[in-house]
């Protein structure tokens, strides 16, 4: 019975191999590698917002939890979309104003934003409209399987009224804003 006992211990007290150390680490970083893909998947991701188009409501370096699967955009959503256009990279961050089939009117001088024939009740944006010389989309009925987004701070969000964005392909969206972590300032 002391033999065996012997055996068992010198066996533990072996160092291990390349490949059972190898084995021993894949056991314990596959699981959370699958962990990781399953939350990104089914729960959402994280986003920065970059910028302050989106001020007041979002700040720049707030991080953003983008929930995506199964997500259909709807009218007031605030989504991330990842189409590259002009010197804009990276993901964006506006508001949903119109989906398809629907027509949008923007009247500066007003200062308001019209969605078939309904003016928009607003109370999240910074200040009044100015155009801007990029912003050459003023009535827009949006196709279907698209939608039409602004900044919340009109006056610098460069969105759907360039035309280099436009309307703007649901498949370019990547979600819906479930939560926001607000930036640590130091």
């Amino acid at each position: 019975m002391e033999g065996k006992r012997e055996r068992r211990q010198s066996k533990e007290d072996e160092p291990q191999t390349l490949s059972q150390s190898l084995y021993g680490w894949l056991q314990a970083v596959v699981p959370v590698i699958i962990g990781i893909i399953l939350v990104f998947t089914f729960v959402g991701r994280l986003t920065p917002v970059d910028g302050d188009s989106m001020y007041p409501t979002l700040h720049d370096r707030d991080m953003l939890v983008v929930r995506g699967l199964g997500y259909t955009p709807e009218n007031g959503d605030i989504v991330v979309l990842t189409k590259y256009f002009e010197n804009i990279q990276g993901p964006i961050v506006k508001r949903v104003i119109a989906v398809g089939g629907q027509t949008v009117q923007i009247d500066y001088e007003a200062g308001t934003v019209t969605v078939d024939g309904q003016v928009l009740e607003e109370d999240y944006i910074k200040e009044d409209m100015i155009r801007q010389s990029w912003q050459q989309i003023d009535t827009i009925t949006v196709p279907e399987g698209f939608v039409f987004v602004m900044g919340d701070n009109r006056n610098i969000s460069n969105d759907s009224r360039n035309p280099a964005l436009g309307a703007v392909d649901v498949r370019y969206i990547l979600g819906e804003v479930a939560f926001t972590i607000p930036a640590l300032n130091f």
